[in-house]
């Protein structure tokens, strides 16, 4: 974590290094199954290092593209930047670069590999729908993810997936086990299929659980830091009854960095476990907050 005033977390400390530890593992595993297996594990850990790096390195340019949105200077945005100015002043943190993205879809997004190259990014939607103190909930909350280098973490985070993933790719292109007629190559050929697929699949739950957690501790730090916990609630309530109502083609548009989002872009299927969701529910956030403010003795 940056060197800032937004509050530690403990709770949110000791399931990341669950989480973690639990990542680790899977890395473990894998290399030991590449290696018994024959696999050039060597190979594989490169390019997937390589796409690790390209997509931490690039993740503000790559988010902005996407999202189409354009850094705006002091001139353009007054009031939004006067709102940054004010809580990097109280967070005693760089000034990220402030962009805008023209969309109705209600959201905001921060990114970029170190704070120094980091971007906050709020759309034209969340901007007309929100009151002053709402939305500098938004971009505390934000500026939190900033502070605690979420998207160096969550990058990391996905080495397991981004691996094992390259792995079943590389299995399934080579037509082992297809075509080949030694019965020694076709079983190690669906040995490094299946593990792949169950390292992936795990690595998957896992970096959700550790996305949905920093949700949370960026709810509650980016709350403590404007001690206005009511505010940023309100701000969810808000974004998470309009985006219900935002046509799916529009919704569409925010999946590229719906990780990153302060709410979920897409909304959720019924029959969609939570287990597979980017972020806490919103009872769930709202509960979280209303700890927040009776810890600041507020109702």
């Amino acid at each position: 974590m940056a060197a800032t005033r937004y509050a530690s977390d403990k709770g949110l400390t000791r399931r990341m290094v669950g989480t973690v530890f639990g990542l680790g593992l899977l890395y473990v595993v894998l290399a030991a199954a590449l290696i018994a297996l024959g696999f050039s594990a060597l190979f594989v850990l490169v390019v997937s290092g390589v796409m690790l790096f390209g997509q931490w390195y690039f993740s503000d340019t790559m988010a902005l593209a996407a999202m189409r949105a354009k850094v705006v200077t002091p001139e353009q945005a007054p009031q939004l930047h006067a709102m940054v100015d004010r809580l990097c002043a109280m967070a005693d943190m760089p000034k990220p670069r402030i962009a805008i993205a023209d969309t109705d879809v209600p959201n905001a997004f921060a990114t970029g590999r170190t704070p120094s190259r980091s971007v906050v990014c709020v759309t034209t939607g969340i901007v007309r729908r929100l009151e002053a103190d709402e939305l500098e909930g938004v971009l505390s909350h934000e500026l939190s993810h900033i502070a605690h280098r979420d998207v160096t973490v969550m990058t990391v985070a996905s080495f397991a997936g981004i691996v094992a993933g390259l792995l079943t790719r590389m299995v399934m292109w080579s037509g082992m086990g297809r075509n080949n007629r030694d019965q020694n190559a076709a079983l190690m050929a669906l040995a490094v299929f299946v593990v792949s697929i169950v390292v992936y699949v795990v690595s998957f739950l896992l970096t959700r659980a550790l996305s949905r957690y920093r949700e949370l501790s960026a709810d509650r730090t980016g709350a403590l830091l404007t001690g206005r916990p009511s505010a940023l609630a309100s701000a969810l309530t808000k974004i998470s009854g309009d985006i219900a109502s935002i046509p799916d083609r529009d919704l569409r548009s925010m999946e590229a960095v719906s990780a990153f989002a302060f709410a979920p872009a897409v909304t959720s299927k019924a029959s969609l476990s939570s287990l597979f969701m980017t972020h806490p529910p919103l009872e769930k956030r709202l509960e979280e907050l209303a700890k927040v403010a009776a810890q600041l003795g507020q109702r």
